[in-house]
């Protein structure tokens, strides 16, 4: 752990002197490139589970706009696709403005919060008694006697396994109520422990169906992910999360991609 600490401090530091940064990139990159790494990204297509209040994707072939003749590598030599979908899709970032008028929107968000400390709570234990489980401050707490505090600038993500159930079971998946966050948990982590962003394997954050938690974690300038994979294999601290998004000007979401480098 403490390697890969001195990793991230090494690479929050790119600003000293070029001569130190070089020596220091290459010294990072030694480190990180032993790492092992896990996908906490969903693919996703036409089928994949999504919100009820958005329609599925539509993806075909993109065809000229004069002939309308799909292109193909036979007639054409390349081929590529034409996306229609909701910017909440799949794996996905919301930022501020997806619920704040004048927040951040995606293309706002520096590159120095797309590289952070991971945290990862997981309540699956909790689930047995209470399927709907809403992660709470106790529960925070509870995860610091036996992990330590939560460190400034941290992402935190939830764990409740419902991510397994996103191709195999996508109704399942879907379903309402869901074990999820607290507003009083994302306050918490925002205010006493200052982390930059959350993420969970939902579809929505909040274990409740009023938005209270997304609502105040987006207007108070903070950006999630939803709907992430595999956080089963990501320990509880000590892992890095690197994310990013297309730079959708003005952009109120997209699907995005997320990886773990594990310590």
């Amino acid at each position: 752990m403490r390697s890969l600490l001195s990793l991230f401090t090494v690479v929050a530091l790119l600003g000293a002197a070029s001569s130190h940064a070089e020596g220091s990139l290459a010294d990072a990159y030694a480190i990180i490139a032993t790492k092992q790494r896990v996908d906490l990204t969903h693919a996703f297509g036409p089928d994949t589970p999504v919100w009820r209040g958005f329609g599925q994707a539509a993806m075909g072939a993109a065809a000229d706009p004069d002939s309308h003749r799909p292109y193909t590598i036979a007639e054409h030599g390349f081929r590529t696709t034409f996306y229609a979908m909701v910017g909440q899709y799949g794996t996905h970032i919301d930022p501020p403005a997806h619920f704040d008028e004048k927040g951040r929107t995606m293309d706002d968000i520096p590159l120095n919060e797309m590289l952070l400390p991971l945290v990862v709570f997981d309540i699956t234990p909790l689930l047995v008694k209470e399927p709907n489980h809403a992660f709470n401050v106790a529960d925070i707490e509870a995860w610091e006697k036996r992990h330590g505090a939560v460190p400034k600038g941290a992402f935190a993500a939830l764990r409740t396994d419902m991510s397994r159930d996103f191709d195999s079971a996508p109704e399942r998946f879907k379903r309402a109520p869901f074990p999820g966050w607290s507003q009083a948990a994302v306050q918490f982590l925002v205010e006493q422990r200052g982390v930059v962003a959350i993420g969970h394997e939902s579809l929505d954050t909040d274990a409740s169906d009023d938005f209270a938690a997304e609502a105040w974690l987006l207007k108070h300038g903070h950006w999630q992910i939803e709907a992430m994979a595999n956080l089963d294999q990501v320990p509880a601290s000590g892992a890095l999360i690197a994310v990013s998004w297309p730079k959708v000007k003005r952009g109120f979401g997209f699907p995005a991609r997320a990886y773990a480098i594990l310590p």
